[in-house]
């Protein structure tokens, strides 16, 4: 393999300007072109194309394989996973320079090793954690039909998601092959889960006591004496049927496997049903 490109004085080709158009490439592309066959492998190949082409220059052989390489299966959470191309471009960057001393398998094995890792932390943390914090003051700021729920949700998601991704492809690139040993670090995983897990209890919790509306208009008499028995329940404990129906949501969902359809639908059956019989 003939090389053609030549070395900065601080011995990379690639300049900040180029990674840093690969990493705005990962951001608009990582889902481009998804399929069964490479899933995100066609963006994975399209953020790298730019950089790798100044790499090669001339070398149309060595742009060929490592193109090729980069254009294999790949599936991962492209937010958190960000770090894996750019870790990806500092691999391909010194074995680009330096052929003679490096296996290009440890490119594929990397990504390979580092996808599902990041598929199983970037889900529960952003999905499952990130998104519903987000969407719960979203709804109880739409109350009353107001937009302003939905423009909070995308304007916060996209002032949390867009600079971390930078953050995370230029902090990949940074460190290379090094991040691996930062991201295997078990205790600062179960220590971040753990901080957005309260987190996103607390004001998901706090959002069901505000949105989830249930009372009971049950009264008890007796000569000029009315007694309700909603009264009762909010002395016991405020906000205690709305606790009831969310935990018993939850049961539904988590132990019980019902779909969210059906879990809707046996509310407004409930719902339908106390109102016609006055206990609600």
């Amino acid at each position: 393999m003939t090389m053609t490109n030549t070395k900065n004085r601080d011995g990379k080709s690639l300049s900040k300007r180029d990674v840093s158009i690969a990493a705005w490439r990962w951001m608009f592309f990582h889902h481009c072109a998804q399929n069964f066959e490479r899933m995100q492998g066609a963006a994975y190949a399209h953020t790298l194309s730019g950089s790798l082409e100044k790499l090669y220059k001339d070398d149309k052989e060595g742009l060929a394989e490592a193109l090729t390489r980069n254009l294999v299966f790949f599936n991962t959470e492209p937010q958190l996973g960000a770090v894996i191309p750019g870790i990806s471009l500092a691999l391909e960057e010194d074995y680009a320079l330096n052929p003679e001393n490096n296996d290009p398998e440890i490119m594929v094995n990397t990504k390979n090793a580092l996808m599902g890792p990041f598929a199983g932390l970037g889900d529960p943390l952003l999905v499952g954690t990130l998104n519903p914090i987000l969407l719960s003051i979203g709804i109880g700021m739409s109350q009353g039909g107001s937009v302003m729920g939905a423009i909070f949700f995308l304007v916060a998601w996209l002032a949390i998601v867009v600079p971390m991704k930078y953050f995370l492809f230029i902090r990949g690139y940074g460190l290379g092959i090094d991040a691996i040993k930062l991201i295997s670090n078990e205790r600062l995983k179960e220590m971040i889960t753990s901080i957005l897990t309260i987190v996103g209890l607390i004001v998901i919790g706090g959002v069901a006591s505000t949105t989830v509306a249930a009372s009971i208009k049950l009264t008890f008499e007796s000569g000029e004496m009315i007694i309700s028995i909603q009264e009762i329940l909010d002395r016991v404990m405020p906000k205690i049927l709305p606790l009831i129906i969310t935990l018993t949501s939850f049961h539904l969902i988590k132990n019980k496997g019902w779909s969210i359809n059906r879990l809707l639908v046996a509310i407004l059956i409930f719902a339908a049903g106390m109102v016609i019989l006055g206990i609600m």
